[in-house]
C-alpha cells in the first residue's frame, strides 16, 4: 500500500516544541496546559502577542523550530520503520518552504524516519498538496490541517487527520496514536 504523511504536527510535535521556544525566548513561563487548548494552528496569543509580531516570530525562529530537538509523535518512527519494513510505499508531503526541503529531508532521516529516494515532497503551499497526492494514486494520507484535508474529502484516498486542539470540528476518521496505524491496516485489509 501507499501511504502520505504530513510531517509537522502530524509525525512530529512541532508546536509544542515551538511553544517551548518562545517561552525561553521571551523569557516567559506560558503553562503547557494553556498550548493545549489552543484552538488555532497559530500559537503566540497565549503570548500576549499580535498575529503580526506571532508571525515574525515564528519567522526568526524557524531555523531553531524545524531543526533542533523536536520531537516524533510516540510510536510515529517505529511504527513508519514498520510499514517500511513490510515493503509498504511511504512518502513525506510537507509544505515547509523549498529553501528549507533538503534540510528538512535530512532532518527526518536523522530522526530514524524510513525515507527512500523520490519520495519525499516539500516546498509547496497547503493547497498545493492535494496535486501531489493525487498523483501518488495513494491509499492512505495523515494529516493535522483542516485546510489540506478539507481540499481532499472528494478524494478516494482514505483520509486520517493526526488529533490536535485546532482540528476538533473536522469529522473524518482520527489518529490520536501512531500505535492506531497497525489496527487501521488490519481493518482495510479484512474489508478487502
Amino acid at each position: 500500500m501507499r501511504f502520505g504523511f504530513d510531517i509537522d504536527d502530524t509525525l512530529i510535535n512541532l508546536r509544542e516544541h515551538a511553544f517551548h521556544i518562545y517561552n525561553k525566548k521571551l523569557k516567559k513561563n506560558v503553562p503547557l496546559d494553556v498550548f493545549h487548548t489552543i484552538e488555532t494552528l497559530e500559537i503566540h496569543e497565549p503570548f500576549g502577542l499580535t498575529t503580526k509580531e506571532g508571525n515574525q516570530l515564528w519567522l526568526d525562529s524557524m531555523e531553531e523550530i524545524y531543526f533542533t530537538d523536536c520531537p516524533a509523535y510516540p510510536d510515529a518512527i517505529e511504527v513508519l520503520k514498520e510499514l517500511d519494513k513490510q515493503g509498504h510505499e511511504i512518502y513525506y508531503i510537507t509544505a515547509r518552504p523549498a529553501k528549507h526541503c533538503e534540510e528538512t529531508k535530512k532532518w527526518v532521516e536523522e530522526a530514524g524516519f524510513p525515507v527512500q529516494e523520490g519520495r519525499f515532497f516539500c516546498g509547496m503551499k497547503d493547497e498545493e498538496k492535494i496535486h501531489t497526492i493525487k498523483d501518488l494514486n495513494l491509499d492512505f494520507y495523515f494529516d493535522d490541517k483542516p485546510n489540506v484535508l478539507d481540499t481532499l474529502t472528494g478524494e478516494t484516498v482514505q483520509l486520517y487527520v493526526r488529533d490536535q486542539s485546532y482540528n476538533k470540528h473536522l469529522e473524518m476518521p482520527r489518529l490520536t496514536n501512531w500505535s492506531e496505524l497497525k489496527e487501521i491496516i488490519r481493518e482495510y485489509e479484512n474489508k478487502k
